[in-house]
């Protein structure tokens, strides 16, 4: 960590110091200073219509309730050496490969539990927690086809998972999007840099689903993405995703139970369909097993995926693998099943649940950030640091009311790469979310992934739902 005064600096990924560009940046520094600013600008105003023309937005909940926004985008890569992403593909494979094991185990033996590595009531009194899944095995002993897993950088070599996105991860389309924008804008620039490809991931995602077909699938399998439909803020992701591996783009009303399959409705009648990428959460799937109000889902599914004739990814259940308090125990969970200590580490990690956590928590307020143990999006939390008087007051009765409900973390100094600023580049905090494929007995990580970035400066937030952005991200072929 550099320091200023009597202040932290973040790590800054590019600039080692006011006049030493690190390495992984050195060539597109020398290509950056080469350029015309009045370019640059105008190649930022091209992106954004690009962008606009492509209807690439998200849905804004809350005080704008399914407000349409376009998604920020900057065009300074975020650049990441071959070497750093070998060590980061190193520790998400192992954490990934122990999701899976602790799923198989959780609706099973339940050996984790009985070794007292986890409390007992943290799994079966969660809700995230399926019974109906107990026993049960899905083909090819894959839970979770596509993960995606949130990664904050603090130093050099220090890197930290933030969360698991083991139920249906989202900003893969943008990841995508954001590569297609700069090849298009700046193709000299993947010349003179050799950067991995994202591209293929529709490809990798298709072949990946196809590998989970369950035993009976007999041919090419046929594959489904299913939507909840065009008011979910990520319906854009769904339809982008299912256009590009060529699947078919479903709601459940285009579903029904025909012979005991999964079929859907065509010009033909009805045809079958061996695997379903859902995009719905699990209360939504089946209103004869959970919510008999949905009118999302498919009644009868879940009895077609007990009796091993339809692949449903992720796997119903896989929620309870990325609940925050879960995830405190991650490193008992990767070691356990792997018999290795974790190679990436988690934050720290207090679970209010407990009660002298809770009381450290509600004494050190202003200096963490507290999460609902199943938030996301960046809803439902305190940034302690940025939060007024009021504001932290307020969050202190709700963890008195509901403390097994919220965890709390120090607010890290994020890393920051650079964005395109009226005066040149300035520096602003990242996380990454490289996204992950799973198929029986091969884990594949695309090289990469979506760069959130938080565009205000000071900003700890990245979310674009709370304000930030995105960036593309370039891993080098070093």
């Amino acid at each position: 960590m550099k320091k200023k005064g009597n202040f932290d600096l973040p790590f800054n990924e590019m600039m080692a110091s006011d006049d030493d560009v690190r390495a992984p940046y050195s060539k597109y520094f020398d290509w950056y200073r080469e350029q015309d600013r009045a370019r640059l600008v105008m190649k930022s105003r091209d992106a954004e219509a690009i962008f606009r023309k492509t209807g690439i937005t998200f849905a804004v909940y809350g005080k704008e309730e399914a407000a349409e926004r376009l998604i920020p985008f900057d065009i300074v890569p975020r650049i990441i050496s071959g070497k750093e992403w070998r060590r980061l593909a190193q520790g998400i494979e192992q954490r990934v490969a122990a999701l899976n094991a602790f799923l198989d185990d959780i609706y099973h033996k339940q050996e984790i539990i009985r070794a007292g590595r986890i409390p007992r009531q943290l799994i079966e009194q969660n809700v995230a927690f399926l019974p109906e899944m107990i026993g049960m095995r899905p083909p090819g002993g894959v839970y979770t086809h596509i993960i995606g897993t949130d990664i904050v950088r603090t130093g050099e070599d220090q890197f930290y998972v933030l969360e698991d996105n083991a139920r249906t991860p989202s900003g893969v389309s943008y990841m995508l999007e954001n590569r297609e924008t700069m090849m298009q804008m700046f193709p000299e620039l993947f010349h003179r840099i050799k950067v991995r490809p994202v591209e293929n991931y529709p490809m990798l995602l298709r072949q990946s689903l196809e590998a989970c077909a369950p035993p009976g699938c007999e041919g090419k399998p046929r594959v489904a993405v299913l939507t909840p439909g065009i008011y979910n803020s990520a319906y854009y992701e769904h339809a982008f995703l299912a256009d590009q591996m060529g699947a078919e783009l479903v709601e459940g009303s285009d579903l029904r139970v025909v012979d005991g399959r999964v079929a859907m409705r065509t010009t033909q009648g009805y045809k079958p369909i061996d695997v379903l990428y859902r995009r719905v959460d699990d209360d939504f799937l089946d209103p004869l097993t959970f919510r008999p109000d949905s009118a999302l889902g498919v009644a009868g599914i879940m009895d077609v995926y007990r009796a091993g004739n339809i692949t449903i990814a992720n796997a119903p259940g896989t929620g309870i693998s990325d609940d925050k308090a879960i995830y405190s125990y991650m490193p008992e969970i990767v070691e356990f099943y792997t018999g290795r200590k974790p190679l990436l580490q988690n934050v720290p990690t207090w679970r209010c649940s407990e009660p002298e956590s809770l009381q450290y928590v509600l004494d050190n307020l202003a200096d963490l950030v507290v999460k609902e143990v199943h938030g996301s999006g960046g809803y439902g939390m305190l940034v302690g640091p940025t939060a007024s008087k009021k504001d932290r007051a307020s969050f202190a009765a709700k963890l008195k009311a509901r403390p097994g409900n919220y965890i709390a973390q120090p607010t890290l100094s994020l890393s920051t790469v650079p964005i395109l600023v009226k005066k040149g580049v300035a520096p602003r905090h990242v996380d990454l979310r490289p996204f992950v494929l799973v198929s029986p007995g091969r884990i594949q990580i695309i090289p990469g992934g979506l760069t959130r970035v938080a565009l205000k400066a000071g900003s700890l937030v990245v979310n674009s739902s709370q304000g930030g952005g995105t960036k593309d991200t370039w891993v080098l072929e070093d």
